[in-house]
């Protein structure tokens, strides 16, 4: 994941281990889930709509030219940041292709 570096992707900056845990330290995304912001506040406007759907393929885009295929996008790994940007998150499911192995 330290292949991916974009400003709608949780960006990842370190993993460590030790003998019974392992350590990842992600970027802190204080906007919440766009899942609750759903459930807390209704339909979104289509403008609204529109800009994180821009986000999301913008981010899809770039991780798939880089061989990597989240394949557990929803709105519960979709999470905003202070300014409302969207930011795709846990890559627990991904898959890397073949030519990045």
């Amino acid at each position: 994941m330290k292949l991916i570096q974009h400003p709608n992707v949780v960006r990842l900056y370190e993993v460590m281990g030790s003998k019974t845990k392992i350590f990842i330290v992600l970027e802190f995304v204080t906007g919440g889930e766009l899942f609750d912001k759903i459930v807390n506040n209704g339909r979104m406007r289509e403008d609204e709509a529109r800009r994180y759907f821009q986000q999301l393929i913008n981010a899809v885009d770039y991780c798939h030219s880089r061989g990597v295929y989240h394949r557990d996008l929803k709105p519960e790994n979709l999470l905003l940041d202070a300014y409302g940007n969207l930011k795709v998150s846990d890559f627990g499911l991904s898959a890397l292709s073949k030519q990045v192995r």
